[in-house]
């Protein structure tokens, strides 16, 4: 294969208030002063006070990628940890309450609040976003298309946000369901090429649903500043070694997908059909779903769907030298993903007879220790 593409992450992460484990609705000066000091060029803010983000830099390997985040992560930890605070990385944040939240006073966060009204006022949330280029000679909606397919196995092993609003909400990922009250997210609309991508691009624009350099949210989309397919469907991981597992096996679709001949020519509205359909089915029950691939339709289980991605892209994982990574997502089906491993922690607390505070509050605890470990 050609040279391995170039990637970026962005990890979006909770301020948490260590006493009480509630989320930091509007952090002081000095608290956003020591997240900017502790993530450097790479900070950002977000939709609302007490969210943050981390943009990376361009990444060669994953190994660039785990020693720049887990400095990120541990960095965060001893600064917030001198103001009584830490960061929790998880799609949702347990006790998190949307309507306590504040919103953030950059200009372009308060038109979302402007525009979109209730909708932005209970995104409480925090995604996992993977950039990974691809060569400027190739389509990238055509790379978008053979991937695609995929997208639900990947949200499948990064489900975390199991709660919202202090309850079990049902889902193994709330966010994504939250997701869906907005425009232009989840699955995107069915474009056959490039073309086709900006006709309808231009289409919103000329009705005034986008702005000039306006785009689609998207679980998977072109991005407009980089020559990058952007990854978005995934909630953000409380483990280091998952994001990068989930980053580096984004990777290895697109790669493989920007070295075909023809990528996405077999993709089809039926194949739109079944990827919506798996959506659903990876945002409700994660891991332990039933999931439709193929023409045909055939139902495998989560793990038969991963044995079958290992066979698809076993050789480009071994041409990147990165030949254990469907190991390593194998151990998440079966030791759990986050979302498991929080309604677990809950469980436990359940039964030793914990109040619901406590008992949510020990989820909090458990996110606090994995997030800050990396």
């Amino acid at each position: 294969m050609n040279r391995a593409p170039t990637f970026g992450i962005e990890e979006e992460y909770f301020i948490t208030d260590l006493q009480t484990r509630e989320m930091l609705a509007q952090p002081s000066a000095q608290v956003l002063q020591a997240c900017r000091q502790a993530i450097g060029e790479g900070f950002s803010f977000e939709m609302f006070q007490g969210q943050i983000e981390v943009a990376s830099p361009v990444f060669n390997v994953r190994s660039e990628a785990r020693e720049y985040l887990g400095a990120v992560r541990t960095n965060l930890g001893k600064s917030l940890a001198e103001l009584g605070l830490g960061v929790v990385c998880s799609g949702s944040h347990p006790l998190a309450r949307w309507h306590a939240q504040r919103a953030t006073s950059q200009a372009h966060f308060q038109q979302f609040f402007q525009d979109f009204q209730r909708v932005a006022q209970r995104s409480v949330l925090c995604g996992l976003h993977v950039h990974v280029e691809v060569p400027a000679t190739v389509d990238r909606i055509a790379v978008m298309n053979e991937v695609s397919p995929w997208l639900p196995l990947l949200l499948l092993l990064s489900c975390s946000s199991p709660f919202w609003e202090g309850e079990a909400s049902g889902f193994m990922s709330y966010r994504q369901a939250a997701c869906d009250e907005w425009p232009r997210m989840g699955v995107p609309e069915y474009f056959a090429n490039w073309n086709a991508y900006h006709r309808y691009l231009n289409l919103l624009r000329r009705v005034g649903a986008l702005d000039t350099d306006g785009n689609g949210w998207w679980g998977i989309r072109p991005a407009v500043r980089y020559p990058t397919l952007e990854l978005r469907m995934t909630d953000a991981c409380p483990r280091l070694a998952d994001a990068l597992t989930l980053a580096t096996l984004f990777r290895v679709m697109v790669a493989q997908a920007s070295n075909l001949p023809q990528p996405g020519a077999n993709f089809t509205m039926e194949d739109r059909w079944l990827l919506k359909e798996n959506r659903w089915r990876a945002k409700r029950y994660g891991i332990h779903g039933t999931f439709a691939i193929g023409p045909e339709g055939l139902l495998v289980s989560a793990l038969q769907w991963l044995e079958h991605a290992s066979q698809v892209f076993g050789a480009t994982c071994d041409a990147m030298g990165e030949s254990g990574l469907f190991e390593q997502a194998l151990a998440i089906v079966q030791s759990g993903n986050s979302a498991d491993r929080q309604l677990h922690c809950h469980q436990v607390a359940r039964a030793s007879g914990d109040n619901d505070q406590s008992c949510l509050q020990r989820v909090v605890d458990q996110l606090l220790v994995e997030t800050h470990n990396a």
